[in-house]
């Protein structure tokens, strides 16, 4: 199997997912295009390109990935393609690619996610099926909302309240100190949106951190899913809209075209969970994608695990006993939102980012996933250069 690495990761801002948020207005394909554009590569040499999207229908739908690239002015020649393995489909893009470049099958290949979730509203995809009596009585799985299962969460392992909401006023403070340092500039393509009033704007900041946070608003919000439960509004992941795309290489195209390289995939894997409670394969994934790269945990140097709702990270660091400074160190999806299909992409790309910055080795990336599932990825950053690399000389 060849290397797989890792040459450029970008993503937008991200933007409330409702009717007021800063890039409602910006078409779905026009936004995951914006992130296809920033890479120093001539975009024929791309063989191919796979979209994570959630609910794929509506002006998401029709292939947005090749609609996407089309629009980013790619060569007619260059593939696309989209796919949803719901929450862990970004992710799962990245997979498919470095899984198709491992095998030989490609060479380059961007793996790269989008949600508009303030244009195509979350479930709409599957229609009134999973309301339908006739296919509940008849499915073997009693299917709840993921929201019921982040409450079986906590009671399996023991988070409280106060737990969820001082973890989200944590990713709040997080974030915002991230920002306010520069941390995610280098990461975050501006966005030109129309707003409700007609002006136009550029977007260049995620919309839904909020620096400094108000730890006593998170206890006055009412619990969400069950009476006097712990998930709240301000304790799990923010509507969001969003795009983010990674670009992967093999060794042969690296030094064919002079690229850097910044990363390589050397683990990544994807297990079926308890469809029911849900949420909790992160823990079994994150083993797994250890136990393939040949590392122990203590090895990792930083984690990504998606904050679908505070009750995941706070059971998966109980169970695992990872460090938390070591854990989102510049927030997550309670801060800044979780764009369904494009956060593996994004959580990838802040990855790579923070692994840079920190001067860290190992990264590893995870996340929970509708109906039971998870995925999981582990990174080396590397400044190994398998070409001398100028800037002079890339193919631009």
């Amino acid at each position: 199997m060849r290397d797989v690495y890792i040459v450029e990761c970008v993503r937008t801002p991200l933007g409330k997912g409702k009717d007021d948020g800063a890039l409602r207005h910006v078409l779905p394909v026009q936004l995951l295009g914006k992130t296809l554009l920033k890479y120093h590569l001539d975009a024929k040499h791309v063989d191919d390109v796979v979209c994570g999207c959630v609910s794929p229908i509506n002006q998401q739908g029709g292939n947005i990935g090749r609609l996407a690239l089309l629009q980013a002015g790619f060569p007619v020649s260059v593939p696309g393609v989209q796919l949803n393995r719901m929450c862990g489909s970004g992710q799962q893009a990245i997979h498919f690619v470095a899984q198709a470049i491992a095998s030989g099958d490609i060479d380059i290949g961007i793996g790269c996610g989008v949600e508009m979730m303030s244009v195509v509203k979350m479930g709409s995809d599957a229609g009134s099926m999973l309301f339908r009596k006739e296919f509940l009585d008849n499915f073997p799985y009693k299917l709840i909302h993921q929201g019921a299962s982040a409450e079986k969460i906590a009671v399996k392992y023991d988070v409280s309240r106060k737990d969820c909401d001082d973890f989200a006023n944590n990713s709040h403070l997080k974030a915002g100190v991230a920002r306010n340092l520069g941390f995610l500039d280098g990461q975050i393509v501006p966005v030109e949106a129309k707003q409700q009033d007609g002006t136009v704007i550029t977007v260049t900041e995620d919309e839904g951190i909020r620096y400094p946070p108000n730890r006593a608003s998170l206890d006055k919000l009412k619990s969400s899913f069950k009476k006097e439960g712990v998930v709240t509004a301000g304790n799990a992941s923010q509507i969001t809209d969003g795009a983010s795309a990674v670009l992967l290489a093999s060794a042969d195209a690296v030094k064919k075209y002079n690229l850097r390289v910044r990363a390589r995939i050397i683990s990544r894997v994807v297990i079926g969970s308890d469809p029911i409670l849900m949420l909790d394969g992160v823990i079994p994934a994150t083993k797994l994608a250890v136990e393939k790269a040949g590392l122990k945990l203590s090895d990792i140097d930083l984690f990504e695990i998606n904050e679908a709702f505070a009750t995941v990270p706070l059971a998966w660091q109980k169970t695992l006993n990872i460090p938390w400074e070591k854990v989102n160190v510049c927030g997550g999806a309670c801060a800044h939102g979780h764009p369904l299909g494009a956060t593996g992409a994004v959580l990838m790309t802040k990855l790579v980012n923070d692994l840079e910055r920190t001067r860290g080795r190992y990264g590893l990336q995870t996340m929970c996933i509708g109906w039971g599932m998870a995925t999981a990825s582990i990174i080396e950053k590397t400044d190994k250069v398998l070409e001398p690399f100028s800037p002079t000389k890339a193919k631009l």
